[in-house]
């Protein structure tokens, strides 16, 4: 009788045991919940006119984001920018440039010499943003979002130089980010715009 008392009470204690081990629902299910990717529909920033330029009304679209200079060794990429925008804007492709005068002083024009700049030189019809920093304690929204992979979920990146390209795919989400020296025409680069 002893021992069946005894094998009675371990089996309880284990039972107790086991169900105090087994974690709850609730708590397996608030740690599971999945955090929202960010994406480039959240920006709202100024063009060069100084107007808001919402990124929402982008959707469904790819776009490249690239950031320029006006006295830079590779300011001449305008050229094929604006050859590949018009080529390939009334098929879901938008470029968006960012002034900027991050590296040597290569931009330090005001916006409305810049846009001059622009369109006199290379006949810029892509939309130009408003003069901000890409880099430093300065770093605007936007490229905070480009550069780190907290936010874009894809890859924590740096702004190498002027003229460095962030491809966006349809959902605005960073889908690569090309080097400043490759040019819009590099097949890597026209085979993701034609896709």
């Amino acid at each position: 009788m002893k021992n069946i008392l005894v094998m009675a009470s371990c089996a309880i204690f284990l039972f107790s045991c086991q169900n105090q081990a087994q974690p709850k629902k609730s708590d397996t299910n608030m740690s599971e919940t999945p955090v929202a990717k960010e994406t480039i529909y959240q920006f709202k920033v100024q063009d060069l006119s100084g107007d808001t330029f919402d990124f929402a009304t982008l959707k469904g679209k790819k776009i490249m984001i690239v950031n320029t200079a006006s006295k830079c060794g590779n300011t001449p990429q305008y050229k094929d920018l604006e050859a590949t925008y018009k080529q390939y804007k009334d098929k879901g492709f938008v470029i968006i440039g960012f002034p900027a005068n991050n590296f040597m002083s290569q931009e330090p024009g005001t916006n409305a010499e810049i846009a001059t700049f622009c369109q006199q030189n290379y006949g810029v019809t892509f939309p130009m943003m408003d003069k901000i920093s890409v880099k430093g304690d300065d770093m605007a929204a936007i490229y905070k979002f480009l550069t780190q992979k907290s936010r874009n979920g894809l890859e924590d990146s740096k702004v190498e130089w002027n003229f460095q390209k962030y491809l966006i795919n349809e959902n605005g989400e960073l889908a690569k980010v090309v080097s400043p020296r490759t040019l819009i025409t590099d097949p890597e680069v026209m085979n993701w715009i034609k896709a």
